[in-house]
């Protein structure tokens, strides 16, 4: 389990010297390994036998973007959005259930 945990995850050898935190990084590594076995496992049934390297490297490209305009009475105006899916994205997304769109459309006046 371990070599594939550090294969997928990408870990390292990591020191700590107090014991909670030894517990704590192992508590969140395994549940991250969890995490994605779970999710590439939903992905396996509906045929889909892509690496957990292939799936970050498609969905890392689904972001979400803060534009900063300035309005003429000097304030500034902020909307945060995120990105157009693309195909690939949508088909995940269906798969796993998930939101092709991921947060709203958030619009704040500074």
């Amino acid at each position: 389990m371990f070599r594939s945990l550090k294969t997928d995850l990408g870990l390292r050898p990591v020191f700590h010297q107090i014991d909670r935190r030894v517990e704590g990084h192992l508590f969140i590594s395994v549940l991250a390994y969890h995490f994605v076995h779970t999710l590439r496992l939903q992905l396996k049934a509906q045929g889909i036998h892509d690496s957990w390297n292939t799936l970050r490297q498609t969905l890392s490209i689904q972001r979400r973007v803060t534009v900063t305009m300035q309005r003429r009475d000097g304030r500034a105006v902020h909307v945060r959005k995120a990105t157009r899916p693309k195909p690939r994205h949508q088909t995940l997304g269906a798969i796993l259930k998930l939101d092709p769109n991921p947060g709203q459309t958030h619009r704040l006046l500074v």
